[in-house]
């Protein structure tokens, strides 16, 4: 059943994406070129909706008996009507904002909390009253790193779709059929739009997809691994280490540069990477290979021992922060452990 379930996603998503292009482009949800974005002709947005519909269809085949079932389904209809809002009339940051807590609150208010970790050298953290505005803060948090990397034509959907396939493959390990199911039914629906959205893209995924799929794997996240161990607790933040990366870097190049936090720039990874001379389809493959890279390192992560754990975490942290003084990704003055490095040289050089 689950795997004509699959077929269905993916077959519907490909019928209906064309559908929802006409529809957009009827009611004028369309994406203009300015000199912030890429793209240099108007392209239909709304793409998210086709992604939704065919989400919804296999949801309704599968008709899972889970308890959380419901709130998820309820919370992705708050976070769709949000984006698709958002993608006719441009709503402001605010109203944005409101529409994912609404959407959290539902998920949290039906049970998906992490209410305590087991840490390391023993003994519990529970978190108390801090258990729902942490686990919302999770969740609106994802659905804008999400939405904050949808700036190449088949970045978001990607990216998206490795940590799908991810997370569903660590929670088969895990015995977790639910969140295997829910995220592949995700998965085949995202693969489907993404024949139309890969470089040139005929149709844009909009707000309505990149809120819809970062609030999905955020709740899918956090049904795969709540209340658990906090070093296990660290493996949605590697798999999601791209989008959860490129917003932190975001964060600080905006502090350092004395701008609001809300302020839009051309200096994420990808106008980077573009910058440094790669095509728009070369920039869109390696971040795919870096969100694959993330998802190998959670799998290695969560069948390591404690401190082989921390030593890949020391791994990746290095690794990351090298990579984003090479590409600029704070500022091109930005280079601190990367003039550390050179000083030393420089030294035994003169010497």
């Amino acid at each position: 059943m689950i795997y004509l379930t699959l077929l269905i996603c993916f077959i519907s998503s490909l019928i209906i994406t064309p559908l929802v292009k006409k529809f957009a482009i009827k009611i004028g949800a369309t994406d203009r070129p300015n000199q912030r974005k890429v793209h240099q002709k108007i392209m239909p947005r709304l793409g998210g909706l086709a992604i939704f519909i065919s989400f919804v269809i296999g949801f309704l085949i599968l008709q899972p008996d889970h308890e959380h079932a419901l709130p998820i389904l309820i919370g992705s209809v708050i976070i769709i009507v949000t984006g698709f809002l958002d993608d006719l009339f441009e709503l402001s940051a605010k109203y944005k904002l409101l529409g994912q807590l609404a959407a959290a609150l539902v998920v949290v208010l039906g049970g998906v909390q992490v209410e305590y970790i087991n840490l390391p050298f023993g003994g519990v953290l529970e978190f108390g009253v801090l258990s729902i505005p942490l686990t919302i803060v999770w969740i609106v948090g994802i659905t804008n790193a999400i939405n904050l990397i949808d700036g190449l034509d088949g970045l978001a959907a990607g990216v998206s779709s490795i940590a799908m396939v991810t997370i569903s493959a660590m929670a088969f390990l895990k015995g977790d059929m639910f969140t295997v199911a829910i995220a592949l039914i995700l998965l085949c629906s995202t693969v489907g739009f993404l024949f139309y959205n890969f470089h040139p893209a005929k149709i844009f995924m909009g707000d309505t997809g990149a809120l819809f799929l970062g609030y999905m794997i955020a709740v899918l996240s956090l049904l795969g691994f709540k209340n658990v161990t906090f070093i296990s607790l660290i493996v949605p933040v590697i798999i999601l280490g791209v989008p959860i990366s490129d917003t932190f870097f975001a964060i600080i190049r905006r502090i350092v540069n004395k701008q609001p936090l809300s302020a839009p720039d051309k200096s994420h990874l990808h106008h980077c990477l573009l910058r440094l001379g790669y095509s728009h389809s070369q920039t869109v493959l390696l971040i795919y290979a870096m969100a694959a890279s993330f998802g190998l390192a959670a799998f290695i992560f969560s069948m390591s021992t404690m401190w082989g754990s921390f030593l890949i975490i020391g791994v990746l942290v290095l690794a990351i922060e090298v990579f984003v003084e090479k590409i600029g990704l704070v500022g091109k003055n930005y280079r601190p452990l990367l003039k550390m490095m050179k000083n030393p040289l420089n030294l035994k050089n003169r010497s």
